[in-house]
């Protein structure tokens, strides 16, 4: 039986009809508390036993669920929330960036955040507590609260770190003229619609003009002109989608590459994307080579479905993928990134276009999820958007070719009378898991996409 402790004198309830008292138990910790409501005869004894009830508020530790894919760590790039803020079901709380994609983590409760375990660029675990809540309501099924040792630790140095970035709806302008004289947004009150910070509550906050606010102050000038200092080495860790690319890359090393290179003359593909562009801007699409290039590469792979197959860990059984899930490597603010494309075989060029062209806004964003990641069973990688000529790629496990496409030059060519003209080239490359894979396929397969793209009207026939 736990110890109740009062904190008045019961002797005193006499006095009163009604009296509440205020005891804690032992057994369930210090912010557990119980109410206590007596029943005072009018003689001035009790008139009936003692009745509790439990105060609802208590302390939940918000653990990161299982995301799936076999994550089990991300590593927090922005916090939503800070100790103090109210939040409702649903709410956004964090954004995490695991090795495969960035997910954002939204609440299962109402109630007040107590406490972060994590500051930004931190690593958090799959099973471990994100954050504390203060909820309302009995009977949270999340985890138990934090232990006291713990409150008492943090208690000394509470988790409010500059790097838990609070996210703050303005502009980029009103960012450089903050970033110009050093001002914490989520300090500034605003004013704007929606909470938004306007330049004017900014220059409020520093008790300056507007004629002024292009200048900089001789203080800030001082810092921003450091005196100069020898160069110190700097290690950080892996994390985030580098940490994936350290993971896939590894086990593709164990897999014996077959290369082959080829030119393929696109000079009518590149008349024909002049001719229809501007067809599929109206439509509100971007069309670049490559929905086209994805298009040919399926209906190839159609032809030669074993560049379209999984091997098992053991290279003992060799399954056929029914659908062209085509990866798409992509340059990104957060390193190299894999979108799929799923079931191209199913899409027309103008679809290919559509999707393509929200997975690189998504790309650019950071926000591309484990469904736009994953699932690939062939893939493409366009390093000449950034440069290069010819390249050598490296499989991703468990799939068995990929192709790297250089850079489109306008070079000059014979044509078949012998005559120097000018033609648009580009430089292929592919590469495929010799152990199911032969040249011969290899080949076969690259001849075939170069009908389609030196030829693109041929593409009619096949769709």
């Amino acid at each position: 039986m736990s110890i109740l402790r009062t904190i008045v004198s019961i002797r005193n309830v006499n006095k009163c009809r009604m009296s509440c008292v205020l005891v804690q138990n032992d057994r369930l910790g210090p912010r557990n508390n119980e109410s206590i409501r007596l029943q005072a005869s009018p003689l001035g004894g009790v008139g009936r036993p003692f009745h509790t009830t439990s105060i609802l508020d208590k302390i939940v530790a918000f653990k990161l669920s299982d995301i799936g894919e076999g994550i089990r760590e991300v590593v927090i790039k922005e916090w939503f929330v800070k100790v103090g803020d109210k939040v409702q079901q649903f709410d956004n709380i964090c954004e995490v960036q695991s090795d495969k994609a960035a997910v954002t983590i939204t609440s299962r409760y109402d109630g007040t955040i107590t406490k972060l375990y994590a500051d930004v660029d931190q690593t958090a675990y799959v099973g471990q507590p994100l954050i504390d809540i203060e909820v309302e309501e009995d009977g949270a099924e999340d985890s138990t609260p934090s232990p006291p040792e713990e409150v008492k630790k943090d208690a000394a140095a509470p988790v409010t770190s500059d790097s838990q970035r609070i996210r703050v709806l303005t502009t980029p302008a009103v960012r450089r003229i903050a970033a110009q004289f050093k001002v914490n947004l989520s300090t500034v009150k605003a004013t704007g619609r929606n909470g938004r910070v306007l330049k004017e509550d900014v220059l409020a906050h520093l008790g300056i003009s507007a004629e002024k606010s292009n200048e900089v102050p001789d203080a800030v000038q001082t810092v921003q002109t450091p005196a100069k200092a020898e160069p110190a080495d700097r290690t950080v860790p892996i994390t985030g989608f580098m940490k994936a690319m350290v993971k896939s890359m590894s086990e593709s090393m164990k897999i014996p590459h077959l290369v082959l290179s080829d030119e393929y003359d696109v000079t009518k593909l590149f008349e024909a994307r002049q001719s229809i562009k501007s067809l599929a801007e109206r439509q509100g699409v971007k069309l670049s080579y490559m929905p086209i290039i994805v298009k040919a590469a399926s209906l190839s792979l159609t032809e030669y479905p074993v560049l379209n197959s999984s091997p098992d860990a053991a290279c003992e059984t060799l399954t056929y993928k029914a659908s062209h899930n085509i990866g798409l490597g992509m340059d990104t603010p957060n390193g190299l990134v894999v979108p799929v494309i799923k079931n191209v075989q199913n899409k027309s060029i103008l679809e290919i276009a559509r999707e393509l062209n929200v997975l690189q806004e998504k790309g650019m964003r950071g926000q591309l999820g484990l469904n736009d990641l994953s699932g690939g069973t062939f893939t493409l990688s366009n390093v000449g958007v950034v440069g290069g000529t010819y390249a050598s790629p490296i499989i991703f496990s468990p799939q068995v070719s990929i192709g790297a496409l250089g850079k489109i030059q306008v070079l000059p060519r014979f044509d078949a009378e012998g005559n120097v003209v000018k033609a648009h080239i580009l430089t292929v490359s592919w590469a495929a898991d010799h152990r199911v894979v032969d040249g011969a396929t290899v080949a076969r397969f690259s001849n075939r996409i170069k009908q389609y793209l030196e030829n693109p009207y041929t593409l009619l026939l096949d769709l």
